[in-house]
């Protein structure tokens, strides 16, 4: 059992976010305020340290907000997860996280993770080759607007 927790990012976590969206070689502009926007969540858990504990970043999804003739939901620009970590559904928390809370997402991305975001529900069309685009909401009134949501 994990104590993993995907929560709104902090400044404290912009070093982390950044490493990550760059390590997965994603373009997301300014880090720092697109957390401020409140538009980065990160998934964390525990991390033994001799001073006592704190939390790790295990990865990160970058919203924009709306989509594009939505008036409702968000584009997800980019979700990383640490190399060590794929795998744990990591990803998966944190886009449904991103989904309880905008109620629709969107997503463009290539080939190789169409089974990723096919197993979340999104319905994928071909936007270009090796190119697809995804979409999923949730059914209407089911929004979550809490801060933080745990995971076992």
């Amino acid at each position: 059992m994990t104590d993993r927790r995907v929560r709104r990012a902090t400044p404290d976590d912009a070093l982390a976010v950044r490493r990550l969206v760059d390590g997965a070689l994603l373009e997301v502009g300014d880090v720092e305020s697109r957390i401020d926007d409140g538009d980065v969540l990160v998934a964390t858990e525990p991390r033994p340290t001799a001073a006592g504990e704190t939390r790790r970043v295990l990865g990160a999804v970058v919203l924009e907000t709306p989509v594009r003739g939505e008036t409702k939901g968000v584009h997800v620009a980019a979700i990383a997860v640490h190399r060590r970590h794929r795998g744990r559904g990591i990803g998966t928390d944190l886009l449904e996280t991103a989904l309880e809370r905008a109620g629709a997402l969107t997503a463009n991305f290539d080939a190789d993770v169409r089974p990723f975001y096919e197993s979340l529900g999104f319905d994928v069309e071909s936007i270009a080759e090796g190119r697809y685009r995804g979409v999923q909401r949730l059914e209407s009134g089911t929004e979550r607007q809490d801060d933080e949501r745990g995971r076992s």
